[in-house]
């Protein structure tokens, strides 16, 4: 017994110390995650984050389609040939209206060379349609413009062909009745004229009923 009591005591005490179970607080938990107050904050370059880029938007850009001027001038000459084949159809306001024919007054040199050429009408019909109205290389604005004068042109003939055929007389209801007819076809003729005429100076397409739509399907 004594012999193994000193064999225990001369044992080194080696013993693990003995661990106390600590609890950690509220303010220690706060403690731990805050940064101490004198060591300086360094983030990491991974964190540092680039301000978002600006939405990129498109330059607003206006765009203005114009009419070049050689067509709004083809436009605007072809409107002179049902213009100048339908002044026959003023002579009975002329003779009542002398006043009248002062504004026509500038174009009668124009006229003048126009009625001197023989076949004008018929020669002139032809160029603006083999010259323009079938031309590829010219501009869709031009072409239909063209075509719209020549359909006007057609319209202006029908009446005088009506008139042939009907024989309304020069006396009487018939006599009236042809002083309207053309009174009416030379205030439909000038108002055609001068819609077309302005509408092609500014870029625009006029737009005639009946004749638009014949024009739109020769197209």
């Amino acid at each position: 017994m004594a012999s193994t009591l000193l064999f225990r005591l001369s044992l080194p005490l080696n013993r693990p110390p003995l661990t106390t179970t600590k609890t950690t607080t509220f303010a220690d938990r706060h403690r731990l995650l805050l940064p101490h107050p004198l060591k300086p904050i360094t983030p990491k370059l991974s964190q540092i984050r680039s301000p978002p880029n600006p939405t990129k938007t498109a330059p607003i850009t206006a765009f203005y389609t114009t009419t070049p001027a050689t067509d709004r001038l083809i436009s605007a000459v072809a409107y002179f040939l049902p213009f100048f084949n339908g002044l026959q159809y003023g002579r009975f306001l002329f003779a009542q209206f002398p006043a009248l024919a002062l504004p026509f007054e500038p174009i009668l040199p124009l006229l003048a060379l126009y009625r001197s050429i023989p076949f004008a009408s018929f020669v002139t019909f032809f160029a603006l349609y083999l010259g323009i109205v079938r031309n590829p290389s010219l501009s869709h604005y031009a072409r239909f413009n063209a075509l719209q004068a020549l359909v006007l042109d057609i319209l202006l003939v029908v009446p005088l062909l009506l008139q042939r055929i009907l024989s309304p007389g020069h006396t009487g209801i018939g006599l009236k009745f042809t002083i309207w007819l053309y009174n009416g076809l030379f205030l439909f003729v000038v108002g055609c004229f001068l819609y077309g005429l302005v509408s092609s100076i500014v870029g625009k397409t006029p737009y005639f009923p009946l004749v638009t739509d014949a024009a739109k399907q020769q197209m």
